[in-house]
């Protein structure tokens, strides 16, 4: 089957390791590897550039993100480096408590590899993250080129490379982002394949699907999904023996986790256990009046379940005791819904699916370097205020909204309005120093609702930190924690700043919080002001990755390649989006599940700037005086 002629694709470029072409010269190959090569390093350095300025702006806050996910990923890297490899197989190791089988052990396994090397530090993991997200746009790169011509291959991976969604992300303390590698690797070694069928490509993309597994479950089916393809992509003949290379691959690297959980469970778990909590989550999700009386939450639904069968037990944990048993219990109630309700459980997943296309809304560069300083403090508070002075001093920005102080407790409590994300309450400007970083400490206990706590310059200016208080769901009002609030930020050219209080965006429910003594301190004087000039240049392209933009150019993508006649190119780009639109889509999503697809999209992204680009281009050389520029004679 010969790959389709078309004005899209080029004469295939040599790639790493490919020996010369009777038909190209050796000084036309050797330019060809250079060109390579000098793109793959600036898409490199574009790529960790940005994750690396990321993570200097997300270090601290990306601790508090699912932070009971992260301490959980944590725990089990503990126990395995304490145990060891043997304990792992072990029925009586702590190991074998069912709580550990809600996520596959990989990312707790590169835990516990960075932190024997590196210390428990989370930098490590982070920068670990990092580097493998970089790579993943050199992937890109490589199969774009593979693919389609030069200029949109390096187009696509600068994409790839700036996009805030990917940057941001690579600094979680998640397996999200770093999941997507070896699926990115396992697309790239199909597309060598079609080009030259080998026995050991097919074999070792489907290992590779088979190494995201133990990462992420989400793409355990991927393998089998993929074969879909496989009659428009191989000849005759030929494709039963490659397909079962590429399933025998995956089966090879999950079979080792498979035996595992029959050995320390005495169950068939392919991965881990998780279908049905997020099968149920993610019906809840969509039954907006709750007819269907299933919880949306973790909690809740550990809650309903211990109501349900009348097993104080079962509240608290999700898979102890009676994990399995509980798991299948709650994907059979959710196909009992679902063959209840198909109609509307097929505009569920279409909803979802389309939800999966748009570009998540994600923190961006920051132009001001981030606080560089510890926040371990030892000295003095540069300022604070009882809260008594903080309401005398302060001002209430809503008429609505009710601020009292308690003499018993000594905190003011404040109650929001019912608008969304509006301020609240507003403290006096307080006096600081410019380019410095600075630690706001201030204990907070929510009743109700969600707040904002926000710094900003004083009369409104430029926010400079903020965080987000929000309860625990599971607790009474009475059983709300006080907690420390930790906010650092970085003064910046601000002589001034203000706390505000604002809305957090809660529903149906006024914000309800009680405010202790606000501390602020100075941690000394900020670093890397240097970085600001690319800081601004970068954040004002990752403001253009936005749906409204990025969604039309992948459809016009799309339809180019359409148009050139590119079936196989679109069938290999579209197989990963494909497989989590059609599989994910029946399950509770959140974005970062489903990063794999647009690492894939923005390719087609690609290809609609590259033919807008060339457009205006042709366009503007035929406009008379840019010719006279050229050196040409008008026309």
């Amino acid at each position: 089957m010969e790959e389709e002629k078309t004005p899209l694709a080029e004469k295939p470029s040599l790639e790493a390791g490919e020996t010369v072409s009777e038909t190209e010269s050796p000084s036309g190959s050797q330019r060809e590897r250079k060109r390579i090569i000098l793109a793959c390093l600036i898409i490199f350095f574009v790529a960790f550039g940005c994750r690396l300025l990321s993570f200097q702006d997300n270090r601290f806050e990306a601790r508090k993100v699912q932070t009971a996910v992260t301490d959980g990923y944590k725990h089990t890297g503990r126990l395995l480096r304490q145990g060891g490899i043997s304990s792992f197989f072990s029925a009586n190791s702590p190991l074998s408590d069912p709580n550990h089988l809600g996520h596959p052990p990989g990312y707790s396994i590169l835990f516990a590899i960075t932190s024997g090397i590196f210390g428990e530090e989370d930098a490590a993991l982070q920068i670990t993250q990092i580097l493998a997200d970089s790579a993943a746009a050199l992937i890109v790169f490589l199969i774009a080129l593979s693919l389609l011509r030069f200029p949109i291959a390096i187009i696509a991976a600068l994409l790839v490379a700036l996009a805030p969604q990917f940057t941001y992300n690579s600094t979680l303390l998640l397996p999200d982002s770093i999941s997507a590698l070896p699926i990115l690797l396992a697309v790239y070694l199909l597309v060598r394949a079609i080009k030259r069928p080998r026995f050991i490509l097919f074999l070792a993309s489907g290992a590779l699907i088979g190494i995201s597994c133990w990462l992420r479950s989400n793409a355990m089916l991927l393998a089998p999904f993929m074969l879909v393809a496989f009659p428009f992509l191989f000849e005759r003949g030929r494709r039963l023996r490659y397909s079962a290379a590429l399933l025998g691959g995956t089966l090879l690297v999950v079979a080792p986790l498979t035996i595992r959980n029959f050995i320390v469970y005495d169950h068939f778990i392919p991965v881990s256990l998780g279908a049905g909590q997020t099968l149920l989550e993610g019906i809840a999700d969509y039954d907006t009046d709750g007819s269907l009386g299933i919880p949306n939450t973790d909690m809740g639904l550990m809650k309903w379940e211990a109501e349900l069968y009348n097993r104080p037990d079962y509240y608290g944990t999700l898979f102890k005791p009676d994990g399995v048993r509980r798991d299948r219990e709650r994907i059979a109630r959710g196909l009992s819904v679902i063959r209840s309700h198909p109609l509307w459980f097929f505009t569920v997943m279409v909803r979802r699916g389309a939800s999966m296309l748009r570009l998540e809304r994600v923190r961006l560069i920051s132009v001001d370097p981030p606080v560089t300083h510890s926040l371990t403090v030892n000295a003095s508070p540069a300022w604070t205020l009882s809260p008594e002075e903080l309401l005398a001093r302060g001002q209430v920005t809503s008429k609505q909204a009710e601020v009292t102080f308690s003499q018993a407790e000594q905190m003011l409590r404040i109650r929001g309005d019912e608008s969304k994300y509006d301020t609240q309450f507003l403290s006096a400007p307080i006096a600081i120093e410019s380019q410095t970083d600075y630690l706001l400490r201030i204990p907070v206990r929510i009743e109700q609702g969600r707040m904002i706590v926000q710094i900003t310059g004083a009369g409104g200016d430029a926010q400079l930190a903020s965080a987000i208080i929000e309860p625990e769901d599971w607790k009474a009002t009475s059983e709300q924690e006080l907690r420390l609030i930790e906010i650092p930020f970085v003064s910046a050219n601000a002589d001034r700043v203000q706390i505000r209080f604002a809305n957090g965006g809660s529903q149906a429910t006024r914000a309800v919080a009680q405010v202790g003594q606000p501390q602020l301190y100075a941690l000394g004087p900020s670093s890397y002001n240097w970085t600001r000039i690319p800081r601004f240049s970068l954040r004002l392209l990752q403001k253009l990755f936005v749906t409204a933009l990025m969604l039309p150019l992948t459809i016009m993508g799309l339809i180019l390649l359409i148009f050139a006649g590119q079936r196989r190119t679109i069938i290999v780009l579209l197989v990963v989006p494909a497989y989590f639109l059609c599989i994910q889509s029946a399950l509770h999503t959140e974005y970062r599940y489903v990063l794999a697809i647009h690492y894939f999209l923005f390719i087609f992204a690609a290809t609609a700037l590259y033919y807008i680009g060339s457009f205006l281009a042709s366009r503007l050389r035929k406009i008379p005086f840019l010719q006279r520029l050229m050196g040409r004679p008008a026309a």
